[in-house]
């Protein structure tokens, strides 16, 4: 006798329908259970765990150093809070570039301890063996064209990628190697509008942008850069709908003189 579990209503098909019909595609970043189970409470479309993790989570200057280990352990506490939307994984740095083999062991690790429904992965045609591999053995994979902050130390910096026309030239050909790989969607980050548009137009499979304008299929940000719990990161394509930063420091302060005006707790905050 088997057990099944409610299924999630947000699927890899159910993207591609919301691209043929128009509806714009919501992504968000969660790290943890608390924050995921918030998520959950809406109509998000996708849940990335990315490993943006090392950036706001550990504070790390890059998201090199955080390890596969952590990957999982930050996936499956979101796993756990999610009934209705696409979880994605980031695989981490140096978990699949130039090794196809250890690359399906992370994506296995990955799918068979988290219980997420996909990974997803930086590069175009130098990391296809390895996407090869992982669709190989039914891994669901979202790729990562454009700016790629796992290769910051290849371009020395985070301005805009593909400006120029050989490395524009070069997205748009990896963007179909992906999609005729078999990849189920595409995120595009800070590339210009119209080199995103001209993508989204050319290929049937859903694109995900960050820093890449209006026409593109759907966008992600960051969770704690869009609730302003990050202060010091403020790039053009980042709209902040709240200032948790300041709310947080406010209500931190006030139970600091709670409690040293001995105001909290009061009789009725005690047994």
């Amino acid at each position: 006798m088997s057990i099944h579990k409610q299924v999630r209503r947000v699927t890899t098909h159910v993207l591609y329908e919301m691209k043929v019909r128009g509806e714009k595609i919501a992504m968000l970043t969660a790290y943890d259970y608390s924050i995921a189970r918030i998520l959950d409470s809406t109509a998000i479309d996708i849940v990335l765990v990315g490993d943006s993790a090392s950036n706001v989570m550990a504070g790390y200057e890059t998201t090199l150093p955080i390890t596969l280990n952590q990957m999982i352990y930050h996936a499956e506490s979101v796993v756990r809070a999610i009934s209705r939307a696409l979880v994605i994984v980031d695989l981490p740095f140096g978990t699949y570039q130039g090794n196809s083999k250890e690359a399906l062991t992370s994506a296995i690790r990955i799918m068979k301890e988290t219980g997420a429904a996909g990974i997803k992965m930086e590069g175009g045609r130098e990391i296809l063996e390895s996407i090869n591999r992982i669709l190989s053995a039914g891994i669901p994979v979202m790729g990562h064209l454009g700016l790629t902050p796992q290769s910051i130390h290849k371009f020395g910096t985070y301005v805009v990628r593909a400006k120029e026309k050989d490395e524009a030239d070069k997205l748009i050909e990896d963007a179909r190697l992906l999609e005729e790989a078999g990849c189920f969607g595409l995120v595009l980050e800070k590339i210009p509008a119209g080199l995103a548009a001209q993508v989204t137009s050319e290929i049937k499979i859903p694109t995900i942008g960050i820093g890449a304008g209006s026409e593109v299929d759907g966008q992600v940000l960051v969770l704690h850069d869009m609730l302003g719990i990050t202060q010091d990161f403020s790039p053009r394509f980042l709209r902040r709908y709240h200032n948790l930063f300041a709310e947080i420091n406010g209500a931190v302060s006030s139970y600091i003189d709670d409690v040293k005006s001995l105001d909290f707790p009061n009789e009725k905050e005690q047994y």
